[in-house]
């Protein structure tokens, strides 16, 4: 599977990229975690969108923002897989793209997350390591992890 990646600021971004990234965070989010919750939460617009593409389908994306939006520093976040494409590597491409990007726009190694508990080894794998107690976001345990190169 050969994963195509698209890094775009919001205003790059066509009315028919910004539907498809928003069907697949509900999709995701939403429907499939059974989260209520704001998703168009006003980041959007300031942030670098990474979306991967399978023959022009999305199947992965994550928001990049800069540091003082989410964090003091920079962050990755709102980090989905078409749930088609799990468990072919997708999630640990964009991963190491988002990253990658993150480091090469902001000009920073500081990146930090608020990752779903479930996937701490995922994000322990990559480079993070746990910075925060475990809280509850929206109902599913998080816990904030910091990437350290």
């Amino acid at each position: 599977m050969k994963i195509i990646f698209h890094i775009k600021h919001f205003e790059e971004l066509s009315l028919t990229e910004l539907y498809t990234i928003m069907q697949l965070r509900s999709r995701v989010f939403v429907v499939e975690q059974n989260c209520v919750y704001l998703d168009a939460d006003g980041k959007d617009q300031e942030a670098y969108h990474v979306c991967g593409y399978v023959n022009d389908e999305l199947m992965a994306y994550a928001r990049l923002l800069k540091p003082g939006i989410s964090y003091p520093q920079a962050s990755i976040g709102r980090v989905i897989s078409h749930p088609g494409f799990r468990r072919f590597g997708a999630g640990k491409l964009l991963m190491q793209k988002s990253i990658e990007q993150c480091q090469a726009l902001f000009n920073t190694t500081e990146i930090k997350i608020g990752a779903q508990a479930y996937l701490l080894p995922f994000y322990e794998n990559l480079g993070f390591i746990p910075c925060s107690p475990p809280y509850l976001e929206d109902g599913i345990p998080h816990m904030e992890m910091i990437f350290q190169p």
